[in-house]
Formats: C-alpha cells, structure tokens, sequence
C-alpha cells in the first residue's frame, strides 16, 4: 500500500487534533496545551475508544492523543483495531508510558508514531514543562507516513538474513578490530533500529546507538532489542567496553561519547547541557566517533524529527568514515535524514530494509 504523506506548513490549514483520555482534567489541559500554537486546532475530545471511533467518522481528525488506560476498552487494543482498519498518526499520553515501558514500546509497535509521558506529580504543572515536546510531536505525527498495522515498516524487500547470520564465510570475513558502526535516529526510530539489529550477525563490529527517548525507557527498549537480536544489546554504563558482537544504547536523559585508549574503546556517560534540545544527542556521539575511529567507521541517520545528527554525520564523512542515510519513503518521519542530505553528510541514501545489508557489505571489504 502507498504511504501516505501530509506535509505541514504555514500556508496549510491547521491541524485538526482529537484527544481520547478518560480523565476529564487531562482532556481539558492537553486542549489548552495544543491550542497555544496556532497550527493546531483540537476538534475535539472523547472519554472512551467507542465515542472516540465515532468522533474520528464525525471529525476526520489529522492526529490522535491516545491514553492507554481506559474504561470499555484499553488503549493498546483500540490502537490496533485502529491501525488495521483506520490507520491514523497517533501520539500516546498516559501514565502507563512511563510507569510500564513495556507498554510504551508496544504501542510503538503497534504504529503509535510517538509518545508523551503524563507527569508524576501535579498534573497541570507538569504538563506545561513538557508542552513544547507535545506539540513538537502532534506536528511531527501530522507530517508522518503511517502504514496499516498488517504492512511490515520497511519500503524495499526484507533482507534474507540467511545471506549474513547463516552464511559463514561471510561473516568471517567481517573486519572487527576497529570499525565502529553509530546509529542515530528519533520519531519512528525504535522499529527502524530493530529492523536493522534483527538481521545482523553476531560478530558485527561493535555498534553505538543514540534514540531520542527519556530516561528508564532506553533500558527497557535494549533489553527488548537484546531478546530479538543475534547480538547482545544493552543500556550504556560509564565506562563500557565497545566490543564486536555488542550494541550500546545510550541512556534517556544522558549523553553518550566513545573514547580511545591505544586499542581499547569505551564509552563515557555525561549530564552535559542539551545540544539541538536533546539528551542523549546524536551530534555528540557522532562527533566522538569521528574523533576516535576516524575512517573506521559506518555513520547511519535514521528516520526522526528536527536535524540533530546531520552535522556531526559530516564530521565522520570528513575523517572517511562511509555514512548512510535512510530514504524519504520509509522513514516515519524526513527530518533527520533530509538534514544531513542537505549537509552532504550522507554516502548512500538508502530503504530501511537496505541499510543492514550495505553496512555489512561495507565492514566485509
């Protein structure tokens, strides 16, 4: 099935909001939160999946806010009933997202283009502190390419993994004494990673991945992403070894740095101030890695909002490092990789389902 694009721009018209939350209180401040920017209108609100699927015939809201605990119906299940039959951009808001991860990265898996996570404490307040984020994500979730859930979210062919993970030869040849693979992605990118790590071998030169995602949930995706992978996957710690056969997923709320000493890698693990308004940064792992593997290095930017990583993804170009770039038509979101694009950061642009096979046919040579 063709993609579907909406594009969001000064001249266009607004973009129509629905919020689905059983709390009337939080209805009422996700609505005064959305209408402070003057590109959205919320054109409506409904307590429950089953007023919500009548209001989304009634209104043709452009994006959802969806709670994921709810009378009559939880959300997770509406959320694929709708991803089947309506497929819409959806932003998730609950409790839930932040108390039971798991539940998050479900959503994300059923094709939630993001989420947002209700504070703890004094929910008004709270609220406001994350309202930038929220509206920076309902925008971002308008201009996203949405599949029905039945469609695997890649553009091209699957790669065969038989062709890597089977095929010995191959894998034997893979060089891994210094080559370090960096991977930065945001909106879209906890399936797109996946898709990549599932089909890489075990002894794949040490990879560091840089997700815009807060605290508490990085852990929980790398150890998801380490019970369906060949290689381990982990949250980083201070001081980490980088080894063949292992990813390192930088933490939520912190930035993560490779560092060199003779032929030794490690990653170090720092609260620095926020650089393009994210922490962990993908320009800061970037930069690193261009410091320290200069051309023995595979750059990937993947599908996110915003540019951050586009001008570090240069600097590994500069130093010979070969870098990639996920195309328009299977990224969620075009921000990412058309920036480093526009930089002439990028080597090859190239489908999600390519990517895997490009940076093993590159550390293979």
């Amino acid at each position: 099935m063709k993609l579907e694009t909406r594009s969001v721009g000064v001249s266009m018209k607004k973009i129509r909001v629905l919020n689905v939350d059983d709390s009337a209180l939080m209805r009422q401040v996700l609505a005064a939160l959305l209408a402070k920017d003057p590109d959205i209108e919320v054109v409506g609100a409904a307590p429950d999946p089953f007023i919500a699927r009548e209001k989304i015939k009634a209104l043709n809201p452009d994006v959802l806010t969806l709670d994921v605990e709810m009378p009559k119906m939880d959300g997770l299940t509406f959320l694929e009933k709708l991803m089947r039959g309506h497929p819409m951009p959806v932003v998730m808001v609950s409790s839930l997202t932040e108390a039971g991860c798991q539940t998050t990265l479900r959503a994300l898996e059923l094709g939630a283009v993001d989420f947002i996570a209700k504070p703890k404490i004094d929910l008004r307040e709270g609220m406001e502190d994350i309202a930038q984020d929220l509206i920076a994500k309902v925008k971002a979730a308008a201009a996203a390419r949405v599949r029905p859930l039945s469609v695997k979210r890649i553009s091209s062919s699957e790669p065969d993994a038989s062709r890597f993970t089977n095929d010995a030869s191959r894998a034997s040849m893979i060089k891994t004494t210094d080559t370090i693979i960096a991977i930065g992605s945001s909106t879209g990118g906890t399936e797109a990673v996946k898709d990549i790590l599932e089909v890489l071998p075990p002894n794949t030169p040490p990879i560091l991945i840089t997700q815009h995602m807060p605290e508490r949930f990085t852990k929980t995706w790398a150890d998801r992403l380490n019970s369906l992978c060949r290689i381990s996957v982990k949250e980083a710690q201070d001081g980490d070894s980088v080894l063949p056969g292992h990813a390192l997923v930088a933490p939520g709320g912190y930035h993560m740095t490779l560092e060199r000493s003779g032929a030794r890698y490690t990653v170090r693990i720092n609260q620095d101030p926020p650089v393009n308004r994210h922490r962990p940064s993908v320009d800061v792992t970037f930069a690193s890695v261009a410091r320290c593997a200069g051309a023995n290095a595979v750059g990937v930017i993947l599908t996110g909002m915003g540019g951050d990583g586009a001008k570090e993804l240069l600097t590994m170009k500069q130093a010979g490092a070969f870098t990639i770039a996920q195309d328009e038509a299977s990224c969620v979101v075009f921000g990412m990789p058309k920036e480093a694009i526009k930089a002439g950061a990028v080597d090859k642009v190239l489908p999600l389902g390519d990517i895997a096979g490009a940076i093993l046919a590159h550390v293979s040579r």
